[in-house]
């Protein structure tokens, strides 16, 4: 194989990792939808197409290994590769959680909300501003994106530990809450999942191009600050007689 024609199957596993990534973005905010204005039809049709999700998940595999096997790449070549074989996985498990949503919201069969869904809106807010950038940094290789994504979601971490505490009050104050309650939890933590996988994405992305995975940089930098340290304290020691 030459290096055109190489370089030419690179830019198409990037057009089919942009066009997952426009997949399981559309599943979430569909999803989103559905939750919102309950709205069963949505909810029933992001549940059908995940199945497509899942086939382009088989596709961006298939040409994985096809470039693996016939080009034996080194270096950034195959970081790359490599890192669009995890990436798909975390990007197939968002389009799972998008259908598990979904078919908590059929179960719930319209109910009125038993709380206003503020906390649970700005979850589902911030876990698309996490994957969108999560997948816009590994189109423009961009490694400062990517960092951002890792540190906000500490914002979805904390949202979710708001949720988790109004549902519980709200359970303690009336019983009869618990079953809505327990859904809402779920779909609370199934954005809380999804924050997660765009944070792996994102460490992904960052190894792609670093060659370093994000908690060996983390390792390494401790290490260096120890260092500095002692010498800093060697330095500062008298060592005359």
């Amino acid at each position: 194989m030459t290096r055109y024609l190489f370089d030419s199957e690179l830019e198409e596993l990037n057009n089919e990792m942009i066009e997952m990534g426009s997949l399981i973005e559309k599943a979430i905010e569909a999803a989103i939808q559905a939750l919102i204005m309950q709205d069963t039809e949505i909810a029933e049709k992001t549940i059908r197409d995940d199945e497509t999700v899942d086939s382009q998940e088989r596709k961006i595999e298939a040409l994985c290994l096809k470039l693996l096997m016939q080009q034996q790449p080194v270096a950034r070549d195959l970081r790359t590769i490599s890192s669009a074989l995890k990436m798909i996985t975390d990007m197939e498990r968002v389009g799972d959680h998008a259908a598990d949503i979904s078919e908590i919201i059929l179960m719930m069969d319209g109910k009125p909300y038993i709380k206003d869904l503020e906390h649970i809106k700005s979850m589902a807010k911030e876990t698309t501003f996490m994957l969108n950038n999560s997948i816009d940094a590994f189109v423009h290789k961009d490694q400062m994106l990517a960092a951002d994504v890792i540190t906000h979601d500490d914002v979805v971490d904390e949202l979710y530990c708001n949720v988790k505490k109004e549902l519980i009050n709200l359970i303690h104050q009336n019983p009869d809450n618990g079953e809505q309650a327990m859904d809402l939890m779920s779909i609370a933590k199934y954005f809380e999942r999804i924050g997660d996988h765009a944070t792996n994405i994102a460490e992904w992305v960052i190894f792609s191009i670093t060659g370093k995975h994000v908690n060996e940089e983390a390792y390494e930098e401790e290490q260096s600050e120890h260092v500095d340290k002692k010498v800093k304290y060697a330095e500062g020691v008298d060592h005359s007689d």
